[in-house]
């Protein structure tokens, strides 16, 4: 399912950290009472009653040296692009200001619904200087207290009236959707030509010229797969979206929608930080993930030059020890027979049900092999374990004490259960449960 987008745009210092940590429930963004600080994450998953959806806090998205109108016309534009609601956050303690119209002026452009919020109405007394936010042409202002929690659920209600109606789901389950993701000038639109045969994806060695995140369909040997290409950044006029973070953004929406994500990276380059933060965000949406290094023709090559880069890549990964490696060029394209067979194994891993019976005797006799651990003179006692879903594989260890369920020996039992069934290219979830 893909989760609809909430983006929280205003001028400087009107609270959208606060808020937004608020809505999260953690705090993920840097609050301080300065303009500009949020430097942190910018972006996280949501919920509310029954509404799952991710936020973004525009705050966090850096222009770099432009002018100060001109930070907030271009984080606010980028939040547009991305969101299904817009909230529109004020300062009712200082009234409507200049700043405060020139981002009601590109709102107005937006064609999004956008829900007007009035921060820093600490109490009820304070109600009346809602009023003059009318003017901004949004209809009722809605009071909130970011430092107080108050107002908030009747803000998120207004803002999930808004939320698409339908799943973004328009492929047949035999279907398997995968995308590419990565930082700019990684290749991604070269290998999506590559394996199209076309030359449906404009390419350029400029960083960013993907626009939009396009939709492939292509069959190969009979197989239905659709090749979701994540849009990259991009230049546009004035708008210079010159932030890693920026196209982490639209990855995410690209993550929901796979069953099976390509980490791409560039060969030339090697690995930076950001790719590991862009690959983590597949490993936390529990997709399978095919890790392919792009421009492989690009590198002087001996016998031992693929073996040291997979090491290298296996030492920066370790939360990615499951998935496969594929080395290839979109250029030449050579090597790009093997990335097909890969995604397919992937897929089947991450789809796989084993039964409970075998996975018993699995964990049975690695508890025999490894005995549980203790704590206090008190012993971790494994009754029985059973896979609860797929698409990530999960597991549910029925035990006496969850407390009791160490990480590395949860490790032990995932290493073990790899071991047997395989799962290459899936993480896989395991949960100690309290047998009642």
């Amino acid at each position: 399912m893909v989760k609809p987008v909430i983006a929280i745009v205003g001028r400087p210092n009107v609270g959208k950290s606060t808020i937004f940590n608020r809505i999260v429930g953690e705090r993920i963004s840097i609050v301080e009472d300065i303009p500009g600080v949020t430097r942190d994450r910018i972006y996280s998953s949501a919920e509310w009653l029954s509404h799952d959806f991710n936020i973004i806090d525009t705050g966090g998205i850096d222009i770099g040296d432009e002018p100060f109108l001109e930070q907030i016309r271009q984080q606010a534009e980028i939040a547009i692009r991305e969101a299904d609601v817009i909230i529109f956050l004020t300062n009712g303690r200082e009234g409507v200001t200049s700043a405060d119209e020139e981002v009601a002026k590109i709102l107005y452009r937006a064609k999004k619904p956008v829900v007007l919020a009035v921060n820093k109405i600490d109490n009820p007394e304070m109600r009346d200087l809602i009023y003059d936010f009318y003017a901004l042409g949004f209809g009722e202002p809605y009071p909130i207290s970011g430092s107080h929690g108050l107002g908030l659920g009747d803000l998120l209600d207004a803002a999930a009236k808004h939320f698409p109606s339908k799943e973004e789901n328009d492929y047949d389950d035999d279907v398997i959707k995968f995308s590419l993701i990565g930082r700019p000038n990684v290749g991604k639109s070269s290998l999506v030509n590559a394996m199209l045969g076309e030359e449906r994806v404009i390419v350029s060695d400029i960083a960013g010229t993907t626009r939009d995140a396009i939709d492939s369909v292509v069959t190969v040997n009979g197989e239905r797969y659709v090749i979701i290409d994540t849009a990259g950044m991009r230049k546009r006029g004035k708008v210079y979206e010159t932030t890693e973070k920026y196209s982490v953004l639209r990855a995410l929406r690209a993550i929901e929608r796979s069953d099976v994500v390509l980490v791409v990276i560039n060969a030339e380059e090697g690995i930076i930080e950001q790719d590991k933060k862009i690959a983590g965000y597949a490993h936390e949406a529990g997709r399978a993930v095919v890790i392919v290094v792009n421009k492989w023709d690009a590198v002087e090559k001996d016998e031992k030059t693929m073996k040291e880069f997979e090491e290298k890549i296996r030492a920066h990964f370790l939360f990615l020890d499951y998935a496969p490696i594929v080395f290839l060029s979109a250029k030449t394209k050579k090597r790009i027979h093997t990335l097909i067979p890969m995604i397919n194994k992937a897929s089947e891993n991450h789809s796989m049900r084993v039964d409970t019976s075998v996975l018993n005797d699995i964990i049975m006799d690695a508890v025999a092999m490894n005995p549980t651990p203790t704590d206090n003179g008190k012993r971790l006692k494994i009754y029985y374990t059973t896979q609860v879903s797929v698409k990530p594989p999960t597991f549910v260890v029925f035990v006496n004490d969850p407390e009791l369920m160490h990480f590395s020996y949860q490790r032990f039992i995932e290493n073990r259960i790899r071991e047997a069934f395989g799962f290459e290219g899936t993480p896989i979830k395991i949960f100690a449960r309290e047998r009642k």
